[in-house]
């Protein structure tokens, strides 16, 4: 508390300042618990989605849909493409297309790494939408 005085007259005027040393405290504790916790985010966690009867997925543009046979054979409409060959033919066919969208339909008895193989594929033509086509669950 400071005193002035102007004359013969005392006033006193209060001069506050702003104790900024918890509001500092909270905040590295709050950085600390981010920093900490921020690489379990990353990983995700293990939950059991639930079944849908229905899953509805609208799109703006006709669907580009590529489809994995039994065989191994990739389809797009009656067109076979061979999987070396798919990064180069999506690039051209995307070039002119707004929606970068894939709708992939495979066999369930296609093995998983050629799926995957088929997918990094269609990633390495630059197009991160990928949507897998799968038939709805049919209730009992």
């Amino acid at each position: 508390m400071a005193l002035i005085s102007s004359g013969g007259r005392r006033s006193r005027v209060v001069l506050s300042e702003i104790n900024v040393t918890p509001f500092v405290d909270v905040m590295m504790v709050l950085l600390v618990i981010f920093m900490v916790t921020a690489p379990m985010m990353q990983q995700g966690l293990e939950i059991d989605l639930p079944k849908t009867a229905h899953s509805g997925v609208k799109a703006s543009e006709d669907p580009f849909v590529l489809v994995v046979r039994r065989d191994k054979e990739i389809m797009v409409g009656s067109t076979q493409l061979p999987l070396h060959g798919l990064q180069k033919k999506l690039k051209v066919i995307f070039s002119t297309r707004k929606n970068k969208q894939v709708y992939l339909k495979a066999d369930k008895k296609v093995d998983y790494g050629f799926v995957a193989e088929v997918m990094g594929e269609i990633r390495a033509a630059g197009i991160y939408q990928i949507g897998l086509v799968t038939n709805p669950k049919s209730s009992l």
